[in-house]
């Protein structure tokens, strides 16, 4: 390249910056004359309208009667609440009277302001002037003041404008007549909710035109969490589990399963090894639960038939990877056998494919919310459930190049890979892996019947990865007893579970999957501490 060539393409970029530079400025300036225009609103000492705005008094938050009621009671009290999510074109031109948080204010001048109001995950613009009835510069001052974050009441009319707002998630304008302060945020937030709420991609195309837009990075983001889960995605994300959790509940009672609950504190390890977290217990060893395994097989001795759980599940492993944590929400299932361990198989393939259909149907909006910012392609899955065997699956694996221990277990890699293969030749990411290798399974893994060397267990994957890890059971104590033993395990810490098997026991088999992993591979999130409301992971004991 020449020098003179060199010279036109520094001045190319030069001429770049200076006009991202001037830009930025120019931003600056428009917005310190917008703050300007705010701060100058003249401050008259009489406004016949100071009862249509102003900070809600404590007294009147205490949930006062009528009698003693201030303006704010007075005004909301023959009012219904309709939420800024429900605020459509078919309430034009109707009184509404909303609450959520001032995401953002716009002053225009001394006698208009604009605020944003969130309420869940939906904004909607809300316009005060005083052209509009009951609204005076003093009432327009104090909507342009509001800090961000704060919580508000507002009372105006439904209008449609003629052009599509942009930065909204409803289409509508409310004319503002009435507007309270319930609750004042600080001035300055650790984090901005705007910024939190931004995608990937809207940060690098800010990048390419010159601009830098502040990006809110994981720890930052968990360390002031409480503002985190406020945006727009966050609410999608926890809305979905919770809708997991609801389905599996309700699929598995119209399957004629009970609920139970079963003790976190226990005196051994429920699922052998070192990684537990233990505690002085009224001055025994004891434990959290690593798993509500042994007492949801109790339960199925005490002739309960079909049980499941949703409930708390510690690991004290020192996993620092993108799906692990120390302490997630396990949901666990275990039931009776009455000829075949796919029997278990079955009620996986049935409730997960209920689960995803019943997402995609009633979770649109919330679905729609977390792809703005965290984009996905919708999960593939088939109607019926692929099912493969342990071997079939090295095969595959073999068939690729990949070479792997036909009777280890599957490393993170092997499962991806494996992933992508059955994606390639089956069209889902959606499947049953079974006949695991025993040597890989706890010790109440029952063996093949026609080869020790493997278990009737299986694993169950998503998007390439293990969310749900299942088996039939060792229900004839001596051999459980033997099993444990042959792993490590002191049989007199889980004597109370053998002994439950001396006493008659059906043969049965479970599953347990954890409910942030499954939120987190369906919406393919990339990082678990995405959909734990609080992560609690080696590292992470706050908030």
């Amino acid at each position: 390249m020449s020098s003179e060539s060199e010279e036109q393409q520094l001045s190319k970029k030069a001429a770049k910056k200076e006009a991202a530079k001037q830009e930025k400025l120019r931003r600056r300036q428009e917005a310190a004359a917008l703050a300007s225009a705010a701060s100058s609103l003249s401050v008259e000492e009489d406004d016949p309208y100071s009862s249509n705005y102003g900070d809600v008094s404590l007294p009147e938050l205490k949930s006062c009667t009528q009698t003693d009621a201030g303006n704010w009671s007075l005004a909301i009290s023959s009012m219904e609440w309709t939420p800024v999510g429900a605020l459509t074109q078919d309430l034009k031109e109707k009184e509404v009277l909303i609450r959520g948080r001032v995401h953002i204010t716009r002053p225009v001048s001394k006698n208009m302001a604009f605020v944003v109001v969130r309420e869940k995950g939906f904004t909607v613009q809300c316009l005060v002037t005083t052209q509009g009835e009951g609204v005076s510069r003093q009432m327009v001052k104090f909507v342009a003041g509001l800090n961000r974050e704060s919580i508000v009441d507002a009372i105006g009319v439904v209008s449609v404008p003629g052009n599509p707002i942009k930065g909204t998630t409803q289409q509508v304008e409310i004319h503002v007549r009435k507007l309270y302060c319930v609750n004042k945020a600080l001035p300055t937030l650790p984090i901005n909710v705007e910024d939190a709420a931004r995608s990937d991609a809207e940060i690098e195309a800010a990048l390419q035109s010159g601009d830098k837009l502040p990006r809110v990075n994981q720890d930052t983001r968990l360390n002031f969490r409480v503002l985190d889960i406020r945006t727009p995605a966050n609410q999608g994300i926890f809305r979905i589990q919770c809708q997991v959790g609801t389905i599996f509940r309700q699929f598995l009672l119209n399957e004629g399963f009970v609920e139970i609950h079963t003790p976190k504190l226990i005196a051994g390890s429920s699922e052998g090894g070192s990684a537990v977290f233990k505690l002085d217990y009224k001055g025994q060893p004891a434990c959290l639960a690593q798993s509500p395994q042994l007492h949801k097989q109790m339960a199925i001795c005490g002739d309960f038939g079909r049980v499941f759980e949703i409930g708390p599940v510690f690991r004290a492993e020192d996993s620092y990877t993108h799906r692990h944590l120390c302490e997630f929400t396990g949901l666990d299932v275990e039931m009776e056998i009455k000829k075949h361990y796919s029997e278990v198989m079955d009620i996986v393939d049935k409730l997960f494919v209920t689960m995803f259909d019943s997402l995609n149907e009633r979770c649109q909006k919330e679905l729609e919310a977390v792809g703005r910012q965290y984009p996905f392609e919708p999960l593939k899955y088939k109607p019926k459930t692929l099912r493969l065997t342990f071997e079939e699956g090295v095969q595959m694996l073999k068939d690729a190049g990949v070479e792997v221990d036909p009777l280890g277990d599957l490393n993170t890699e092997s499962e991806r890979k494996l992933g992508q293969l059955v994606l390639e030749k089956y069209d889902t990411e959606f499947y049953i892996l079974h006949r695991y290798p025993l040597a890989v399974r706890p010790f109440y893994t029952m063996p093949c019947y026609d080869n020790a060397l493997y278990s009737n267990s299986f694993d169950v994957f998503i998007r390439g990865e293990e969310i749900i890890s299942g088996a039939q059971r060792v229900h004839v104590p001596e051999f459980l007893a033997e099993r444990a033993q042959a792993l490590g395990i002191d049989v007199n810490s889980i004597s109370t579970y053998v002994d439950s098997f001396r006493y008659g026991a059906p043969p049965h088999g479970g599953f347990g999957v954890g409910l942030e992993r499954v939120v987190m591979l369906f919406c393919a999130l990339g990082n678990i501490r995405k959909t734990s409301l609080f992560p609690r992971d080696p590292q992470r004991i706050a908030p």
